[in-house]
């Protein structure tokens, strides 16, 4: 408890996915951002969901880092980042299926949906394993 920073976790798995949501969510924002919209509504909400994961996920992984988990015991960590990815994860996946259907072949547009869907993909897996630390393994300690 002597260090401030976790430095295991920059080099942990959880903390590898973590920072490659991130960089796929930021990738696939300004693909969109930089692209001519043909549907302002589709991506609009593309880009607050991008925006949104990519600020709770960096919120988690700074959580991490610096081990304000083990101060803040009022809130069950491992559940509220289960919560989070569930819900991202299902605002991610319909955000990427709108902005796929509304590209029109516009590179940009569809290299953001395309990054949309990885950042699905990889969320599913922190979802996963954060179902896994926070149901299996407290099931199987009783």
């Amino acid at each position: 408890d002597a260090e401030l920073m976790d430095g295991g976790y920059f080099r942990s798995c959880a903390g590898m996915l973590k920072v490659a949501q991130m960089i796929s969510l930021l990738i696939g924002f300004i693909s969109v951002n930089n692209s001519p919209w043909t549907d302002y509504s589709a991506y609009s909400f593309f880009q607050i969901v991008t925006m949104c994961d990519l600020v709770m996920i960096l919120f988690f992984y700074v959580m991490h880092i610096f081990r304000v988990y083990r101060k803040l015991t009022c809130v069950s960590w491992p559940l509220a980042e289960f919560l989070h990815y569930l819900i991202g994860t299902i605002l991610l996946l319909i955000g990427s299926i709108v902005a796929a259907a509304k590209s029109y072949n516009i590179t940009g547009l569809v290299a953001g949906a395309t990054f949309g869907f990885l950042a699905t993909i990889l969320c599913v897996i922190s979802m996963w394993s954060s179902y896994k630390v926070s149901c299996i393994t407290q099931s199987t300690s009783k």
